[in-house]
């Protein structure tokens, strides 16, 4: 789970940035630090002080509920890879999950396990492919599938962002789809869960691909995230891939 939900699942239990402090083992500014970046992530404030007392807003209540379904569904995620029964469970996750979310719930799984684990990281239908096949147990993916075909519970929601290069004139605004025309777009390939969400949403629009002059895919965001900040291009991915190095 994202360090930061439990570092406000703490706060609201103690209403004391100092005692969440010791609690996570953290310093009392990283804390700070941690819950100012969920406001400014969701947009909303989540705590007031009244007088010197520290107080959870309505907002922080909704939150707090939200939060503590993403810490359930991960406790529910380790339980479910526990009662695998075969010797070595095959799992499959796309690329955005697999390069920024999936490791912490590996880690903590592997703590608690001795077992063998086979990864495989793929696009999305490639992976249902292969869960179609029987040869995956299951898979964790984003975005959009056929869900009347499948079992399937959330593990978690993510944001879905532009990215561009830091001295880009659209770092740091939203801009609207219209505007978009002209730039030379960096994407996954076809079969991406990513790819497939952003060219839904063009279509909602009424726009598609045609509307950049330039269209480079890239299987991998290592590579494609160094020519977006290099300039090269904007591209659209999920917070956590923004947000790795």
């Amino acid at each position: 789970m994202d360090t930061r939900f439990s570092t406000f699942l703490s706060l609201c239990s103690t209403l004391n940035y100092r005692k969440t402090a010791e609690d996570v083992h953290l310093s009392q500014p990283a804390v700070t630090k941690q819950i100012q970046s969920l406001e400014q992530e969701y947009s909303t404030k989540l705590f007031d002080y009244k007088g010197r007392s520290l107080s959870l807003r309505e907002e922080g209540m909704l939150f707090k509920r939200f939060a503590e379904s993403q810490r359930y569904n991960e406790q529910e995620l380790i339980s479910e890879l526990a009662c695998k029964p075969q010797d070595t469970l095959r799992l499959g996750a796309t690329k955005s999950i697999g390069d920024s979310v999936l490791d912490s719930y590996l880690i903590s799984y592997l703590k608690q396990e001795n077992r063998n684990i086979s990864l495989m990281v793929e696009n999305t239908t490639v992976l249902l492919a292969q869960l179609e096949a029987a040869q995956l147990d299951f898979v964790v993916l984003e975005g959009l599938f056929p869900k009347k075909h499948y079992a399937y519970r959330l593990l978690r929601r993510e944001t879905f962002v532009g990215i561009c290069a830091k001295d880009h004139p659209f770092a740091g605004k939203s801009i609207p789809v219209p505007l978009l025309q002209g730039q030379n777009l960096i994407t996954r390939e076809p079969g991406s869960g990513t790819r497939n969400i952003f060219e839904r949403e063009l279509q909602r629009q009424g726009y598609d691909l045609s509307l950049f002059p330039r269209v480079t895919e890239i299987s991998n965001f290592q590579p494609l995230k160094k020519l977006v900040s290099n300039g090269l291009g904007i591209s659209f991915v999920y917070q956590s891939v923004a947000d790795t190095d």
